[in-house]
């Protein structure tokens, strides 16, 4: 008997696919917000802030959420240390790449939009119990 390869998960139909929605949403709405009250320039740094937050979790999400079962016990623990691993190298090379090659950027728009978008994977457990009831 070959070895039996564990039960992969599609993208798509992950337990995180809601919040990572969620995330996109505050990421727009803060942009747009920001757009509104201090100009393009804070705008589209609070796109790039949001996203910064967004990437990683994605990231994570694709990697933590793609094996289910219990056999699958051992690939699910090492893709969880795999994807938090990538999610904070992947968050210091957009931190890094927005610094670098977003000229002008307006820095507290930046954090402003990263911390509101990074604050809905915070209260994800109140926010996916009332976006699961019926």
């Amino acid at each position: 008997m070959g070895t039996r390869k564990p039960d992969s998960l599609p993208f798509h139909r992950s337990p995180a696919i809601r919040l990572l929605l969620v995330q996109l949403c505050v990421l727009l709405s803060a942009a747009l917000a920001l757009y509104g009250l201090r100009g393009h320039v804070a705008g589209y740094s609070g796109v790039a802030g949001g996203l910064i937050a967004l990437l990683p979790n994605a990231y994570f999400a694709h990697k933590a959420f793609r094996y289910r079962g219990a056999r699958a016990a051992r690939e699910i623990v090492r893709s969880f240390y795999a994807g938090e691993a990538g999610k904070l190298i992947l968050t210091a090379a957009l931190f890094t790449l927005a610094f670098a090659g977003v000229k002008p950027l307006d820095v507290p728009a930046l954090f402003g939009a990263y911390l509101l978008t990074l604050m809905v994977s915070w209260f994800a457990p109140l926010l996916m119990g009332k976006l699961s009831r019926p």
